[in-house]
């Protein structure tokens, strides 16, 4: 029995309406297996995605695919007329696409929506329907499916979201379902169902998957066979545990030493210089060249092509034919190894300038208002009783699930949402005393670096325009002249040429958009930067610059960061402190070591065991959460977290816990832990 299910053979496609036409996808050869899981794994920009909308004949008006094959079992798609493919497409092949909310109609129910599906693509089901629609919504894991099918996109969370546009995909019973980034906007708790759904989902129907991604840890967990494409072409494939445990590609090498991670907190990452090459670009020689560490002058001028290196496994470069030690270019270019620190001066700066910010009881409630009248009926606790320290030159990681009050917690911080109650002090100043001019003067110590960088910025602003708003309304910089000559002097500082000045924010990659607003933040010589995201949106070689760059800042100026983030990765390597928070309280904070190494909150215990593994071998027990977390205008009685909680007991819906010291840094707030107290 022939086992292959989809064969790619040299599959081109063209974007064209520009001034050249573009190559997304250039000459890709793949196969992929029934019953396997197949990783397509690369850079934002390299054609991954236009591969998968290639396969389902769904690109856009500018594109054609120019040439190749795509087969389905015995048939080729792209010689199918578009009758016969809208059969094939969410019948045979299903996709999962990036967002949920924009594939999913705002004015149709779940269930029509399904249903929908169903109705095109399992006709033996029509005289059930109602009953196959619930069968599915049940398949997925969507608890009272009945309810649920009557409810709109809007009324679902995005892991619930997620979960229907999963159902809608296999009601054609698909036997390859593509999923396309399906994690990426998701909670590590959220991303580890959907991900132990399409586990139990294949088992169970024994589709194939190709799953398009940039996590390195989602490829070690889920995928059996992975393949590396940069700026259209496939550059490596290999069965996953030889992927992970073997020297490859310079690309794949270099995209491991990105990650961060606590056993690298004493050196800067790697980085790989540079982005992916515009695809409109003719490519005399190896399109990695301008950013390989070990390139040769034989790069340059002469395209790899591919070479087989062993059983299921081949990569696209010249090294594959040549000893690595001698192929290196000898021309004082830095290694692929990661550089050392620069010396921790933060201590030093720090002492300079002496302000600790001393947040201490931080509540934030949103009133409910109904009727004619407007009458406050009750209140939404999005924060609700937050205390912290951060010392000058420090980093305090705030973390937990979306809506958990993370970001309202860092708007009360400056005052951008005035806190119900509580003590906000940075320095000498009670921060939620001052109103107008004496708090504007104090925002000039207090930034702020949003998880979006375009939608901050005005796209019709220059970005030196940008850089010199904040300037102008706090008065740094005397003279238009001067404030030109720091506008220059910061985007050097964060890595962009200082022409960037005179270019608009769509003209930049997304990593390049999250320096300028680094710069922004720069602009003014804060003292405390709350950075809300900032890595969230970023391919890992980007994220590895930014990191960097936060660092050196930190190291250079004496800064100190609120770094609001759910990647537990980066706090493992960024942050000196810890912050677990839950439905509006902080559960547990301790330093990196003590929360990481040794957690003593179940809920923190199962934010770690959510995370992927960036080792095939390496296979972790997730501790699986029930359901969603619960509104904030209505907590749990007793400890917020206990309807959730794999380890509660009956004494744990009693009042909430009281806070248990462990240690001088170590705090839990945890019936089992400690012990009851005043809610």
């Amino acid at each position: 029995m022939n086992r292959t299910l989809l064969r790619v053979e040299q599959l081109t496609t063209v974007l064209e309406g520009g001034t050249r036409p573009l190559h997304p996808v250039d000459g890709v050869d793949l196969e992929i297996r029934r019953g396997e899981t197949f990783a397509l794994l690369g850079e934002s920009g390299c054609g991954k995605s236009m591969t998968a909308l290639s396969i389902m004949r769904l690109l856009p008006p500018v594109g054609r695919v120019a040439g190749g094959n795509v087969w389905l079992g015995e048939s080729n798609l792209l010689d199918l007329p578009e009758t016969a493919m809208r059969l094939e497409r969410g019948g045979r092949v299903g996709m999962i696409f990036q967002e949920p909310m924009t594939s999913l109609n705002p004015v149709l129910n779940i269930g029509e929506q399904i249903a929908e599906s169903v109705r095109l693509h399992d006709p033996g089901s029509l005289p059930r329907l109602r009953q196959r629609v619930t069968e599915l919504l049940q398949a997925v894991g969507i608890p009272d499916p009945a309810r649920r099918a009557g409810e709109y996109p809007h009324q679902l969370s995005g892991g619930m979201k997620q979960r229907v546009m999963i159902a809608i995909a296999l009601a054609g019973r698909p036997e390859l379902l593509i999923a396309d980034e399906p994690t990426t906007a998701l909670d590590v708790t959220i991303q580890a169902q959907v991900l132990g759904l399409l586990k139990s989902l294949q088992q169970q129907t024994g589709m194939a998957i190709l799953l398009i991604t940039h996590d390195l840890g989602i490829v070690a967990e889920m995928a059996d066979r992975v393949a590396v494409m940069y700026a259209g072409q496939i550059v490596e494939t290999a069965p996953v545990a030889e992927f992970f445990g073997r020297d490859g590609h310079p690309y794949s090498r270099k995209l491991f030493d990105s990650l961060p991670g606590q056993e690298k907190r004493a050196a800067r990452l790697a980085v790989i210089r540079g982005s992916v090459p515009s695809l409109a670009s003719d490519f005399p020689g190896c399109r990695f060249a301008e950013r390989c560490d070990r390139v040769m002058a034989r790069c340059r001028g002469e395209a790899p092509g591919w070479r087989v290196t062993g059983p299921g496994r081949g990569m696209r470069c010249h090294l594959a034919e040549t000893p690595w030690e001698a192929a290196v270019e000898l021309s004082g270019r830095a290694g692929p190894g990661i550089a050392p620190a620069a010396p921790d001066v933060a201590t030093a700066q720090s002492d300079r300038h002496g302000e600790q910010l001393s947040v201490e009881g931080l509540r934030v409630h949103f009133p409910i208002r109904q009727g004619v009248l407007r009458r406050t009926v009750g209140h939404v606790r999005a924060v609700d009783g937050v205390s912290f320290e951060i010392p000058p030159g420090r980093t305090l990681a705030l973390v937990g699930e979306s809506g958990c009050g993370k970001t309202t917690v860092g708007k009360g911080v400056l005052q951008l949402i005035r806190p119900s109650e509580g003590s906000v002090r940075f320095g000498a100043d009670e921060l939620t005393r001052l109103t107008g001019a004496a708090l504007r003067r104090r925002r000039s110590l207090l930034q702020i670096i949003f998880q979006d960088p375009f939608s901050s910025m005005n796209p019709r602003m220059l970005v030196g325009d940008i850089i010199a708003e904040g300037m102008r309304a706090q008065g740094v910089g005397e003279t238009p002249a001067g404030r030109r000559e720091r506008v220059r002097q910061l985007l050097t500082q964060v890595g962009l040429d200082a022409g960037a000045a005179e270019r608009y924010p769509h003209e930049f990659s997304g990593g390049q958009r999250q320096r300028i607003c680094v710069a922004r933040a720069l602009a003014v010589q804060p003292r405390l930067i709350v950075c809300d995201e900032p890595t969230s949106a970023l391919d890992v070689s980007v994220q590895a610059q930014i990191l960097n760059l936060l660092g050196d800042l930190q190291r250079e100026l004496g800064l100190s960061y609120l770094f609001i983030t759910h990647n537990l990765s980066v706090v493992a390597y960024l942050a000196h402190e810890v912050a677990v928070m839950y439905l509006g309280r902080i559960v547990e904070r301790g330093t990196v070591e003590e929360v990481l190494q040794a957690p003593r909150h179940p809920y923190t215990r199962a934010l770690l065991s959510a995370v992927p593994v960036v080792d095939p071998e390496g296979r972790r027990e997730v501790i699986r959460l029930e359901g969603d977390m619960p509104s904030p205008s209505d907590p749990p009685t007793g400890c917020h977290f206990h309807p959730r909680c794999p380890e509660a007991e009956p004494a744990c819906a009693g009042s909430y816990p009281r806070v248990t010291r462990l240690s001088a840094t170590h705090c839990v707030s945890c019936l089992r832990v400690g012990g009851a107290g005043a809610d």
